[in-house]
C-alpha cells in the first residue's frame, strides 16, 4: 500500500499521506518510522522543535529504504527566524537526521508579532538554491501572512501545513492556498482533542465501507486534494491510516463530513500562538 502523490508548484511531488512524529522522542520514534515505511509510507514529517530528528533519521536508516524513495519534511521554529538564522538551524537538523537534504523545509509558525518571517523566507530561498531543501513552504500561515510574504519574495511557497480536519475545515484558507498554487497540508487531520471520531455520521459511512471512522476522515482529506499527516504511536493504527486507497467517498458523503465543521475559532489562531 502506498499513497498517491500530488505535484507541487515547483514540479516536485509529495505523497498525500505522511507520518506525523510529534510528540514522540528519539527512542520512541525509531521503530514507528520503520513500521510506517514497511506499511508503505514514503513521507515522514518532523520538526526541529519535536526533538526527534535523530530518531527519525535512525528509523530511516534502519528501514533500509533508499533515501531517494522518501519525502522528508522538517520545520524550523521561532529561534531561527530572522536574517540567515535558518542556515544554522537547517544544518543542525540535517546533522541530527543524518541527511544531506530535506525534501521540504517549513517555517513552523509565522509569529507575525515579530515580523521576521519575510527575512526568514529569503533565507529559505538561499537554502533551496543551495540544494539543502528541495522544496520550501509554510506552516500555520493565514492568507494575510502569505499575501505579505508573496509581495516581497521571488519563490512561491509549495505547501502551507495547517491544523485541519472535519471539525476545523478552514475553507477560506484552503481556497486562498489553492488560488496561489500552494498545496494545503493538514496537521492533526484526525482531530486530536475533539470528539470527531465518535461522530455517528462517520460511524455510518465507515460501516458502509468496512473501514474505521479514522480511515473515512483521512479519505475525506484525499478526496479534497489535501495532504494529511496523521500521527500515532501504534503500529497497527499507522498501517490502518494508509489503508484508504481501496474505496472512494461519494459527493454527498464528502459534504456530510464537511458539515461537521464547528468553525475556525475551535482551532489554533496563529496570530496569537506559535513558537
Amino acid at each position: 500500500m502506498s499513497a498517491p502523490t500530488i505535484i507541487l508548484n515547483n514540479g516536485k511531488t509529495i505523497p498525500q499521506i505522511g507520518l506525523g512524529t510529534s510528540p514522540l522522542n528519539d527512542k520512541e520514534v525509531v521503530p514507528l518510522v520503520v513500521a510506517a515505511i514497511e506499511a508503505g509510507y514514503r513521507h515522514i514529517d518532523t520538526a526541529y522543535r519535536y526533538n526527534n530528528e535523530k530518531g527519525v533519521g535512525q528509523g530511516i536508516r534502519d528501514s533500509g529504504i533508499d533515501r531517494e524513495s522518501l519525502f522528508v519534511t522538517t520545520k524550523l521554529d521561532g529561534q531561527f527566524q530572522g536574517n540567515d538564522r535558518a542556515i544554522g538551524g537547517l544544518d543542525e537538523s540535517l546533522r541530527r537526521l543524518g541527511l544531506e537534504y530535506v525534501d521540504l523545509l517549513l517555517i513552523h509558525w509565522p509569529l507575525p508579532q515579530r515580523n521576521e518571517y519575510i527575512s526568514t523566507w529569503k533565507t529559505f530561498e538561499k537554502l533551496l538554491e543551495a540544494g539543502k531543501a528541495r522544496s520550501i513552504g509554510l506552516s500555520n500561515f493565514k492568507p494575510a501572512h502569505i499575501e505579505k510574504l508573496l509581495a516581497k519574495s521571488t519563490i512561491r511557497p509549495a505547501i502551507n501545513q495547517i491544523q485541519l480536519n472535519p471539525r476545523i475545515t478552514r475553507p477560506e484558507q484552503r481556497s486562498y492556498n489553492g488560488e496561489q498554487g500552494i498545496i494545503t497540508e493538514a496537521w492533526s487531520p484526525l482531530g486530536a482533542g475533539n470528539d470527531l471520531l465518535e461522530n455517528p455520521t462517520l460511524a455510518t459511512i465507515a460501516a458502509k465501507y468496512g473501514k474505521t471512522p479514522g480511515q473515512v476522515v483521512l479519505r475525506w482529506h484525499i478526496e479534497l486534494g489535501i495532504v494529511a499527516i496523521p500521527r500515532s504511536a501504534n503500529p497497527r493504527r499507522i498501517a490502518q491510516n494508509i489503508d484508504i486507497f481501496d474505496f472512494a467517498l461519494t459527493s454527498d458523503e464528502i459534504a456530510a463530513i464537511s458539515s461537521l465543521d464547528t468553525g475556525d475559532e475551535q482551532g489554533v489562531d496563529s496570530d496569537k500562538t506559535g513558537h
